[in-house]
């Protein structure tokens, strides 16, 4: 997709359509609208009176300019009311006129931006270009050829206020990061959509070696023997019951020509490719979305492949623990005691709670790499989503400043995250009388009982548990968001490494 800014007159420019963006019962104060409308001989406002177009959030008025302008259709998305308006809502604003554009084949479209403040247009710039790329995105390859949807939109122009001396510099650095934060999202989305037969933990680690060698990004995948060697017992532990054997993904990212990187972090993804619930088996239903379970690998995958684009001056470390959960002869028993590479044992109360143990190795390995700050993502509890619905994610850690830089940047990218306690005295259910933790707790505070498991093996870091179980996953199309996965969390990882990255 080719994206460009311009500043002309919208009467220069030629394209098979305008898109505008209007708060609701505000349409006919806007000078955009007016001077369509002038063009187009009143017709414009004498369509939106007839069809009851108010400009309610997604609602949508497409009308065709026969030949009276140099766009062939005027799309009028509707942004809802004002108050409930904010910046990142932009994103499904440019999604549905690119959904639009799509279906009605149009090659190029004119993006005008929202009405928001003069301050805001070079942020608005970025998520115009992510909502563009989000908004189009499919994943259609187990899908026949002629009936994959037809995409011919090549060329999209964000518009500026037409007489504006020169287009911000800043505005360019927005364009081309939108770009690299959309890239970052839709891989993330095709690793979650990758049906499980096809993404086994070998194939997740073929797939990562070949993004690293693309991104710049130093490779080290361990199998079975190589895991053992470093004693991540919890990971083997869990690996047992399938076939397919497991992988420890660790990638490196060293800025170019920097001795000392200005900051250490490592981000931690859960990589269960597939989660059957090991013997404590799932029932159909609960198992019909765990080809998803690796959306936390997914998500810290795809912050990976966007750093050397990004220019980070900062040392990233990603570590993703890759395996399946099946039953077999074989597989992990409850009343099994298991000891990772932290050095703790731990009793097995519940296989299905497996999530938990491969990231204990994970970040106990993390930890030795001594980060500044550590961030495992993962679809770790249905608790998360209990208590916080499918929209929702739940942020848990160790350090309150750590906390509150991440949620700034989580609302600055538009991503829904709720920092949830790390209670002491729920730290009884996870006592074991026969090893140092159960890893499992009983069934209140499911989520909260998971983060404490997981801080025992975090050693001296500063971490940040963000447990994306709800909003991984989407089961209709919403403004940018489409059906299956959502590539959540990747934007707010990649707002706050940046944003850490220029502190000084």
């Amino acid at each position: 997709m080719k994206f460009s800014l311009n500043n002309s007159e919208l009467k220069g420019l030629s394209s098979d359509m305008v898109a505008m963006g209007a708060f609701q019962d505000t349409l006919g104060q806007s000078p955009l609208f007016q001077q369509l409308d002038r063009e187009l001989g009143g017709q414009l406002a004498q369509i939106a009176t007839e069809e009851d177009f108010v400009c309610k959030q997604g609602q949508t008025l497409l009308v065709h300019t026969t030949g009276r302008l140099p766009q062939a259709r005027v799309l009028i998305v509707g942004l809802g009311k004002r108050e409930d308006f904010s910046l990142p809502d932009t994103r499904a604003y440019a999604a549905v006129a690119a959904r639009t554009a799509t279906a009605r084949g149009c090659r190029s479209m004119l993006l005008t931006q929202p009405p928001v403040d003069a301050s805001a247009q070079d942020r608005a710039v970025q998520f115009l270009v992510e909502g563009t790329e989000l908004g189009r995105y499919r994943f259609e390859s187990y899908i026949a050829k002629d009936d994959r949807t037809r995409d011919l939109l090549t060329e999209v122009t964000i518009l500026f206020p037409a007489g504006e001396d020169d287009i911000p510099a800043a505005a360019n650095l927005s364009l081309t990061r939108g770009q690299i934060v959309a890239d970052a999202v839709n891989w993330a989305r095709d690793l979650v959509n990758e049906p499980p037969s096809s993404l086994t933990p070998e194939r997740l680690a073929d797939q990562v070696q070949a993004m690293a060698k693309d991104a710049g990004l130093t490779c080290q995948i361990l199998g079975p023997k190589e895991i053992e060697k470093q004693k991540m017992h919890l990971l083997l532990g869990v690996a047992r019951g399938s076939t397919n054997e497991p992988r420890f993904i660790h990638l490196t990212y060293k800025p170019m020509g920097k001795e000392k990187p200005r900051r250490r972090f490592v981000l931690v993804g859960k990589g269960v490719t597939f989660d059957s619930g090991g013997l404590s088996l799932k029932p159909t239903a609960g198992m019909l979305d765990m080809k998803g379970d690796m959306a936390g690998a997914a998500t810290v995958l795809g912050v990976a492949r966007a750093l050397t684009r990004l220019g980070l001056q900062s040392e990233v470390h990603i570590l993703v623990p890759a395996t399946e959960n099946m039953p077999s002869g074989d597989a992990y028993k409850l009343g099994d005691v298991i000891t990772g590479l932290a050095g703790k044992s731990v009793e097995i109360v519940n296989t299905d709670a497996e999530g938990r143990l491969i990231l204990a190795d994970a970040l106990a390995y993390g930890d030795k790499l001594d980060p500044e700050e550590m961030v495992d993502v993962a679809t770790l509890t249905g608790a998360c989503v209990v208590a916080l619905g499918p929209f929702t994610a739940g942020a848990m850690g160790n350090d309150r400043a750590l906390m509150e830089r991440f949620l700034a940047s989580a609302r600055m990218a538009g991503e829904d995250f709720w920092h949830l306690p790390l209670p002491v005295r729920l730290k009884e259910q996870l006592k074991s009388p026969i090893a140092d933790l159960k890893n499992c707790g009983d069934r209140w505070g499911g989520a909260l009982t998971a983060g404490l498991f997981l801080r025992e093996f975090v050693g001296k870091s500063l971490w940040l548990h963000l447990d994306i179980a709800g909003p991984f996953t989407a089961d209709k199309e919403w403004g940018h968001l489409p059906k299956g996965g959502t590539g959540f969390g990747v934007a707010s990882l990649l707002d706050y490494l940046k944003g850490r990255d220029e502190a000084s």
